[in-house]
């Protein structure tokens, strides 16, 4: 415990890395209350990362502070909108910004943007695009789970693999081009080349960045390189609320969005809401994002890693990489293997006995399940957490 004290004492004279080193304690409410302990939901060490369904990363301090400011007083909404909006365009350098519900919310209001514009019986009538433009050009290796926040704008995806193919089926009837950006790498049509065909035939071009800040320069990388939209997840690495997004971009697309959103009435987007205290929220992340200090957050996950493979050094047969993923969860990930042959062990029973530990501890998801290898993000990690995750590594491991 002492130990654990003054490491936690030490942290104080640390820069600020956008809240890997906010201290974690035993939380409890204003009132005394264990929220989670009376509804019978179990916390969790967090070494998988920023997954929705785990709740994504912790808010800093600073955006607690932010949130209870905002929920003592009342404002006019689409007034802090255009101010918040104005704030992070800035800090950003871009044309405008507007928070919405999470990144799937923007990808359907960024959509209903390029459909309808500023066309007050066009954003009545969505999703029936009858008389409007009804398709949207998506390479067919970038199609993926979140499109159907595009297609709930009623319009029709349209799939091509190659420069030539796009070019083609670009017509009167397309509203927009769609880019998941984790999948550049996959596609045939890169970043700059689907931005400069979207810039030659008048269609504007919207990139899914969902989760892909880290590095912090991705944050203006994509509307400086041309895309017309860019949205990102407000809740994963820039550690706002989880609830919220961010649409970036061309100011009277950004303007249209607004329009098919809440508060607005007879919208597509009136369910989406952002309260006043989200947006202070998100503002407040956005600038604490752009003041971390990167380089003292990377040598910090460095750290952690090093620890957890030093815990299983001794375990024959366990080898351990570091992979750092080209775009999406731009952090370490540990990946440790065995040979099941001679650990009687397999990856979904790592994964239970971490889970149904005390404290539990969830790793990452295994898509597709590997009988033999598990994954380990450490970027969410709390202080001290990671010295108990490399304690029950190494007791199930040398108990195998």
């Amino acid at each position: 415990m002492t130990n654990r004290r003054r490491f936690l004492q030490s942290l104080s004279s640390l820069p600020f890395v956008g809240g890997l080193f906010a201290p974690h304690f035993a939380v409890a409410s204003p009132t005394g209350r264990d929220f989670f302990k009376e509804l019978g939901v179990r916390p969790f060490i967090n070494a998988a990362g920023t997954y929705t369904v785990l709740t994504a990363s912790l808010m800093p301090p600073e955006v607690i502070a932010a949130i209870q400011y905002a929920s003592k007083q009342f404002v006019q909404i689409n007034d802090l909108q255009a101010a918040v909006g104005a704030r992070i365009a800035k800090l950003i350098g871009c044309e405008a910004a507007m928070v919405t519900s999470g990144a799937a919310a923007a990808l359907t209001v960024g959509t209903a943007a390029c459909i309808t514009g500023k066309n007050q019986e066009f954003i009545k009538r969505l999703p029936d695009i009858a008389g409007m433009k009804n398709e949207v050009i998506v390479q067919k290796s970038h199609r993926y789970g979140y499109d159907h926040a595009v297609r709930n704008c009623g319009v029709k995806l349209v799939e091509v693999e190659t420069a030539e193919e796009l070019g083609k089926a670009i017509g009167e009837r397309t509203a927009m081009m769609l880019f998941f950006n984790d999948k550049d790498l996959a596609g045939q049509i890169k970043g700059e080349q689907f931005v400069a065909l979207g810039k030659k035939h008048g269609v504007p071009t919207f990139n899914d960045a969902a989760a892909d800040v880290p590095p912090t320069e991705n944050l203006s990388k994509y509307t400086k390189m041309g895309f017309d939209l860019v949205t990102f997840s407000g809740g994963k690495g820039l550690r706002g609320p989880q609830s919220c997004g961010l649409l970036i971009g061309r100011k009277d697309l950004i303007e249209a969005a607004r329009l098919n959103c809440s508060p607005n009435g007879d919208t597509i987007g009136r369910g989406l809401k952002v309260n006043k205290e989200e947006m202070v929220g998100m503002m407040v992340a956005v600038e604490m994002y752009l003041q971390r200090d990167a380089a003292a957050e990377s040598k910090e996950l460095e750290r952690r890693i090093k620890l957890l493979v030093d815990s299983v050094a001794n375990v024959k047969t366990i080898a351990s990489a570091t992979h750092i993923p080209e775009i999406a969860n731009h952090v370490p990930h540990l990946k440790l293997t065995w040979d099941a042959s001679a650990l009687k062990l397999s990856a979904e029973d790592v994964r239970k006995q971490l889970r149904e530990g005390n404290p539990s501890i969830e790793i990452t998801p295994a898509t597709p399940a590997t009988p033999d290898e598990i994954i380990i993000n450490v970027w969410m990690l709390q202080p001290g957490e990671d010295q108990i995750v490399a304690r029950r590594l190494r007791e199930i491991f040398k108990a195998a």
